[in-house]
This record gives structure tokens, C-alpha cells and sequence, in this order.
């Protein structure tokens, strides 16, 4: 059985060498250390340890992606992992979950509705988006609820982006990868499954659980001036994350990269992506329709 002090060690190893704001790692394990020194995790086990530790890292660096997270069922911990496996793993992980699209609808008022739950990779998702907007395609508007998104992947983002604007040419998001110490550009797609969907109104509603690449989505299409956004301000994370298993049970989440938007300069990260209508979140779809149908209608 894998002891406290070896989690704690791997743990910090894995955010020393990988976290993207290496000039924090140093603070970041003294905190660590020094409560582990003093007794603090003594007695902890499980996910009581995991959430003591996430609590300590995020008091010295707020970054909701930088955690200890606990995993009941035990998942095993393959160091080898060829790229083929992973990426059938991840494919099998897109198909139980219909590629992030939990539902598709034209509402009343010749509204279409797209519940997007995450954002898998753009290869993988790339019919099943243009399966969905080629529903909605012929609609007089357009709700996106990421209110349930829990993120996704940045290529991904840009293919949905991509069926809102008119070419190939629109500048979305900059990664900065501190791994490889280099800037990655995502721009629109030339080329999509469907019909772009545009000189139509899009509504995207968030909630306070709206994370990472859904909030990515909603961000890249409110700073560009493409849709209005109506809820709640998201949970502010904007750093592209990987998972390192440290045990069967426990894995730490480091924040690899961060994005960098072309218009504003900067990113969500900490703040939250800030709707323009602010109302609670289960108030925000009917606010939309609202909004929507009355110039559709009047």
C-alpha cells in the first residue's frame, strides 16, 4: 500500500516538473512539506487526503485545476501506455457520452437548442457536430447551454467555434505549452461537416459549473462579439490540464499550458467567463427564449 509520504512525493514531483507557472512550484511544495511535517495528513486517507491537499496547493496558487483527486474504483496505473491504446481509450470514453452532444432540438419559435455536456477532440467529434448542426441548420436561432459542460478539448473548442463565423481566417485562442516552451495558434476550420451557421442571433447560457473548455467556448465567442452569454459567471478555469495516476485511486491534475486569448490579452483563468445577462442559472434558458423569439416573432 502506497504510504502518504509517497503520494505527497510523487505528487509534487509531477507539479515541480510539468506546472506551467514554474516559478510557484517552489512555494507550492514548502506549503506541501511543511504540512505534511507538521502533522497535517497524518491519519488522512482517501479522498479526505486528497481534499486536504487540494485545499493547501490552491491556497498558495488559486488554480482549480491543480488537485489531488480520489477515484473510488481503482484504475490501473500503466506507465507504458502506448499513443494507440490512450487514444482508443479516449474514443470509447467520446462514444459512451455521444461526443459531448446530450441533446439536439428545434423549439418553438424555430429556435434550434444544442446541450453540450463536454468537447471531445475535433477529430473525433467532427460528424457528430456536424450531425447536430446540420439540425439546427435551418433555425432562426440558436441556444447553446453549456450550464452542464465540464470542459473539453481545445481543438475541439475551435471546430465549434468554427460553425459560427464566416471563413478559415478568425484568430480564436494561443496555448502556451510549458513542456515544449511554445505557443500553439487555433484558428477557425476551412473546412466542416455542416453549414456554418451565420446573420443569425446565438445565445450561450453558463452556469457557476460551466469549467475549462466549455467556458473556452463560451469565452472565444463572447470576446469576438458572436453570441450573448446569459447566466451565472463560470468557475475560472482556463489551463489546459493532464492527469498523472500516482496510485490506483489517486491521481494529481497539473496544469500544463495556458491560453491566451488575441483579443483580450489574457485568459478566464480565476475569474470566470462574465455573462452579459446575469440571472440564475435555471432561470437562464427561458431568459434566452425570451430574448430570442421576440424578434423572430414581433
Amino acid at each position: 500500500m502506497t504510504s502518504n509520504h509517497e503520494i505527497l512525493d510523487a505528487a509534487l514531483a509531477k507539479i515541480t516538473s510539468r506546472y506551467v507557472f514554474p516559478e510557484v512550484t517552489a512555494a507550492l511544495e514548502d506549503a506541501i512539506r511543511g504540512r505534511a511535517a507538521g502533522g497535517e495528513y497524518t491519519g488522512l486517507a482517501g479522498p479526505e487526503l486528497c481534499a486536504a491537499v487540494t485545499a493547501h496547493l490552491q491556497e498558495v496558487q488559486p488554480d482549480k485545476h491543480l488537485r489531488l483527486l480520489w477515484s473510488d474504483e481503482a484504475v490501473p496505473v500503466e506507465e507504458d501506455d502506448s499513443p494507440e491504446e490512450e487514444k482508443e481509450r479516449w474514443a470509447a470514453y467520446y462514444r459512451k457520452g455521444n461526443y459531448g452532444i446530450q441533446r439536439v432540438e428545434q423549439l418553438d419559435g424555430n429556435i434550434g437548442y444544442l446541450d453540450l455536456r463536454f468537447i471531445p477532440d475535433a477529430d473525433a467529434g467532427y460528424q457528430a457536430f456536424g450531425a447536430a448542426m446540420q439540425l439546427v441548420a435551418h433555425t432562426d436561432g440558436l441556444v447553446i447551454d453549456l450550464r452542464n459542460c465540464r470542459g473539453g478539448s481545445p481543438n475541439g473548442v475551435a471546430l465549434w467555434c468554427s460553425f459560427f463565423f464566416a471563413d478559415d481566417e478568425l484568430h480564436l485562442n494561443d496555448i502556451y505549452d510549458r513542456e515544449t516552451d511554445s505557443t500553439r495558434q487555433f484558428w477557425t476550420y476551412p473546412h466542416l461537416p455542416a453549414p456554418r451557421y451565420l446573420d443569425r442571433p446565438v445565445t450561450v447560457l453558463t452556469a457557476a459549473f460551466t469549467f475549462s473548455g466549455g467556458e473556452e467556448l463560451a469565452y472565444n465567442l463572447q470576446a469576438n462579439r458572436r453570441a450573448t452569454l446569459i447566466g451565472e459567471t463560470t468557475r475560472g478555469g482556463a489551463h489546459p490540464t493532464e492527469r498523472f495516476a500516482l496510485t490506483p485511486h489517486v491521481a494529481v491534475t497539473v496544469p500544463t499550458a495556458r491560453s491566451i486569448n488575441p483579443i483580450t490579452k489574457t485568459n478566464w483563468e480565476g475569474v470566470g467567463v462574465v455573462p452579459e445577462v446575469a440571472v440564475p442559472a435555471d432561470q437562464a434558458l427561458e431568459t434566452a427564449l425570451s430574448q430570442l423569439r421576440e424578434p423572430v416573432q414581433g
